[in-house]
């Protein structure tokens, strides 16, 4: 049987979920960079004996951040509080003991360039306003999703949450039970598979 994406997708609100990453080096600024730029509120605490400058640097475009910084080694009581754990250190042993110990908890973690070792992955984001796609390769390759993200952050329209509002001002105006909603957004929105469609035939043939 041929493989498939198994993973279940769903979309964390880190402003209200606590967050510890452990490393605050290139690997630990990678980490944060994709999460704030996704949620510039997100409550996450580094915790490492040396922090990177950039990381500093990083800070300075979210005024408004909720990231705390330990700058100290690692302990087991660090794990503490916290929902969602990332290893992000350089070290291979330091970021298995950081999983052993986070599993021991009962903690999601995610091990930095070790998808065996990972309940969760960081996946590449487009967002357009409301609008919020994710996309997973099943840890293959994080460089195909990077430029998925890429095509189709050319490809969608700075409108799409114009859009997304005029929907919303539609369905907050419909009668009738769930069902009779979803019919009628149907109806509504099935234009939009229909030009999609012309637009790519035409793409194809010029």
């Amino acid at each position: 049987m041929k493989e498939r994406n198994t993973l279940y997708p769903i979309f964390l609100k880190l402003h209200q979920l606590p967050t510890l990453i452990v490393g605050a080096g290139e690997v630990g600024h990678e980490k944060l960079s994709f999460m704030l730029k996704s949620s510039p509120k997100a409550q996450v605490t580094l915790v490492a004996p040396w922090i990177a400058p950039k990381i500093q640097k990083l800070l300075e475009m979210y005024p408004d951040h909720k990231v705390k910084i330990r700058q100290k080694p690692f302990e087991e009581a660090d794990l503490e509080g916290f929902l969602l754990v990332v290893a992000a250190t350089n070290m291979t042993e330091l970021n298995h003991e950081v999983y052993r110990l986070a599993k021991a908890k009962e903690k999601i973690i995610n091990v930095a360039d070790t998808p065996a070792l990972c309940d969760f992955y960081l996946g590449s984001i487009v967002t357009r306003g409301n609008l919020k796609v994710a996309i997973s390769t099943n840890g293959k390759s994080p460089t195909f999703a990077k430029r998925f993200r890429q095509l189709l952050e050319q490809i969608l329209p700075a409108e799409t949450d114009d859009l997304l509002t005029q929907l919303k001002i539609i369905r907050d105006q419909l009668k009738g039970d769930f069902e009779e909603k979803v019919k009628a957004l149907n109806e509504v929105t099935k234009s939009l598979v229909k030009v999609k469609k012309t637009s790519s035939k035409s793409s194809l043939l010029n």
